[in-house]
């Protein structure tokens, strides 16, 4: 019998099959590769298209032939973000039609001939799990290495792209196209829902970059956080990480006030108990053990809160705001006594810049070794066909991260 070199891969593959134990995976590959993961790759792909303010409808799109440097990932999950939120309501940047969904990753399974490293010069294969990060413009400014120079505000980012002839543009759909010139990260060492938190944990790894450019936040600082939903939360978890011990949260929710503890708030204050900013204040300053914060970050994105803010601030202190994703209305403020009597040092904070993103991975895994129940933060999962429900209980305000998970 002649036995050739596909015979010998054939029995080779039944001989593994049969001692229970499966093929190692190919390194590398040359032209359009595909992958099965749970079956063949489909000719089509769902997309959960928004097609008017608050309506959502699943569509269905063949799945376009890669480009040599372009890689197709099946999606395994998505955040709801604040901002899908305000799109699903206002479209404020008018993208509809559009597929929305920013926060998301999955598994690699067809990539382009020219695909081999991501964005930090780490190998690329079939199967790995990934995360992208914004597909670059004609902008010499966006660079890996260039700490807060260029915000991701100077890129464009799956799922803020408007409708075109790929449709695959969102992560909330089963397939989504990086196309040549995007940033991606292999992230196959985190587990999904830290996956799934990567973007939102960027937002504040660059923020507390952001206040550390004051030369205020250090370890002994006492540290007041503004808003609990999952912004205020995570704030919490990265200055923990940095080893910052004295932090006071404020909130109006008990649940959320609790879990801030859980996240590494020392002492928490419910702005519902007190009447007034005078008497709000005098409570942070209690929590404190009498005196005021050094540093503040407000992640509300509410007008009143920043307003309120300074007064939790000792002279000489600092602010972060980056609670304003949007323009989400005008604060009132006096500038002699918030500002120039005291002599706050302020800092704006939006979004983040591409090394922050890589550095949130690091977070990621520093937050789970001292024990921070980051995955918590998750308390809801939707199957795509579910994704109007997801956005109702996230304008609800039900939970804190609302997800899309596909099985």
């Amino acid at each position: 019998m002649d036995i050739n070199s596909t015979n010998i891969e054939d029995i080779v593959k039944q001989v593994l099959q049969e001692l229970g134990q499966a093929p190692a995976k190919k390194e590398g590959c040359s032209g359009n590769c595909s992958h099965k993961s749970n079956g063949e790759i489909p000719k089509t792909s769902r997309v959960a298209m928004l097609t008017d303010l608050e309506k959502i409808e699943l569509q269905e799109y063949p799945i376009p032939e890669l480009g040599d440097d372009d890689i197709l990932v099946k999606v395994e999950g998505c955040g709801v973000c604040g901002t899908d939120a305000h799109e699903y309501k206002r479209d404020p940047f008018g993208l509809i039609p559009v597929v929305l969904g920013h926060e998301g990753t999955g598994e690699i399974v067809k990539m382009g001939k020219n695909v081999k490293k991501d964005s930090a010069g780490k190998d690329l294969n079939l199967g790995d799990k990934v995360v992208s990060c914004m597909i670059f413009k004609d902008n010499p400014d966006i660079t890996m290495f260039d700490l807060n120079k260029q915000n991701v505000g100077g890129a464009d980012v799956y799922g803020l792209l408007p409708d075109d002839s790929t449709h695959l543009n969102g992560w909330f759909a089963d397939y989504i196209v990086i196309r040549g010139g995007s940033t991606i990260f292999n992230v196959s060492d985190l587990d999904l829902e830290s996956r799934i938190l990567i973007e939102p944990c960027a937002v504040l790894i660059h923020a507390v970059e952001r206040a550390k450019t004051t030369n205020i936040l250090r370890f002994n600082s006492r540290v007041v956080v503004q808003g609990c939903g999952p912004i205020g939360l995570i704030c919490i978890a990265v200055l923990r990480t940095m080893g910052i011990e004295n932090i006071v949260a404020v909130d109006g929710e008990a649940k959320r006030l609790e879990f801030a503890k859980e996240m590494g708030a020392t002492k928490t204050v419910n702005f519902k108990d007190h009447k007034g900013i005078e008497a709000l204040a005098a409570a942070v300053e209690d929590a404190f053990g009498g005196k005021l914060a050094d540093f503040a970050f407000q992640c509300t994105g509410s007008p009143a809160a920043h307003s309120n803010i300074y007064k939790f601030i000792r002279s000489g202190g600092g602010l972060c705001e980056l609670g304003f994703f949007i323009n989400g209305g005008d604060a009132t403020i006096n500038p002699h006594f918030d500002i120039c009597a005291k002599e706050i040092t302020t800092v704006g904070s939006w979004v983040y810049t591409l090394r922050d993103y890589a550095t949130t991975f690091d977070f990621l895994k520093r937050a789970k070794g001292i024990g921070l129940p980051m995955n918590k933060l998750i308390t809801h999962k939707y199957p795509l066909d579910k994704i109007n429900d997801a956005y109702v209980t996230n304008l609800k305000m039900e939970g804190l991260k609302v997800t899309v998970i596909n099985e």
